[in-house]
């Protein structure tokens, strides 16, 4: 039996934590906006469990009455910013020693909950060469559990196809909203186009990028024959502790890179080792970066 993609105590401790963005969308409110708490129209949606520099105002003191627990009452407010995933699901993430791809459904798993318990709206869209079929969820963790059975579904397959997969989102998402893009970033051809497109059109990226630890430091010595996972192109050649430092150093500099591009169109960066629990990367590297506060 497959392990779950997130266990019960982490979930728990995902609660202290918000999606975070720094644009300002006009007539939007983000999900966790703390002036949902009070006022009158607003529609009761949840509970969550309270956590210390919460609303005291938005307790349900009668549950904490028989409960003895404090839990906060949520409350939808509209119309809020969106919050979409685009997914890597190409076969270039089935490579390395620990898997990309399994790695990347746990992390999107962790980050949907943390949206659907504030009240977000979710979007998890797959891609590849092209954009996949959808999930969308809204209201509160009753939904978290039909965006898991999604995510377990999904299965690795095709190449990777930036430009074309922006082109079809700004087509079919042409609401601005939160934009976390999932992936490895290899692509035959340049990402920074297709990704400097996303940010032209208003969305503000949050760019989380997954590597094994083979595809930064290759540990293989003498003359090699590589085949590429999406096209099954074949190289030969020979790799050496020289030219293992050279490679390590282009890898870094394609990742300064892409940090460049998330933090010159005011957007966030975070790069995650599959070596690195998907735990502590929630919350240590991407609160850290700024994804999650």
């Amino acid at each position: 039996m497959a392990d779950p993609l997130i266990d019960t105590r982490t979930l728990e401790k995902l609660e202290r934590l918000t999606i975070h963005w720094q644009k300002s969308l006009p007539g939007l409110v983000g999900g966790h906006n703390t002036s949902r708490f009070a006022g009158a129209g607003q529609e009761f949606l949840d509970h969550r469990h309270f956590h210390h520099g919460d609303d005291l105002r938005a307790v349900n003191w009668r549950v904490y009455l028989r409960l003895e627990k404090l839990f906060l009452k949520m409350f939808q407010l509209e119309p809020r910013i969106p919050v979409r995933m685009l997914l890597d699901t190409s076969k270039s993430m089935t490579s390395g020693s620990k898997s990309k791809f399994d790695y990347a459904r746990k992390l999107a798993a962790a980050l949907c909950y943390v949206g659907l318990v504030r009240l977000d709206a979710i979007c998890l869209q797959p891609f590849s060469s092209k954009l996949h079929d959808a999930f969308t969820a809204s209201g509160g963790r009753h939904r978290f559990q039909p965006a898991v059975n999604f995510l377990s579904a999904l299965q690795p397959n095709g190449k990777t196809d930036f430009l074309n997969c922006a082109r079809r989102f700004i087509s079919e998402y042409p609401q601005r909203g939160l934009l976390l893009v999932i992936s490895d970033f290899l692509d035959e051809n340049d990402c920074e186009r297709p990704l400097q497109y996303l940010a032209d059109f208003g969305h503000e990226l949050m760019l989380v990028q997954i590597w094994a630890d083979e595809d930064r430091q290759p540990p293989w010595d003498g003359e090699l024959e590589l085949e590429d996972a999406e096209t099954g192109d074949r190289v030969e050649l020979a790799f050496d502790a020289d030219a293992r430092e050279r490679y390590t150093a282009g890898f870094d500099e394609f990742c300064d890179h892409l940090e460049r591009v998330a933090l010159r169109n005011g957007g966030r960066y975070a790069g995650l080792s599959t070596s690195l629990p998907v735990e502590q990367a929630v919350f240590s590297s991407l609160v850290n970066s700024g994804v999650l506060q």
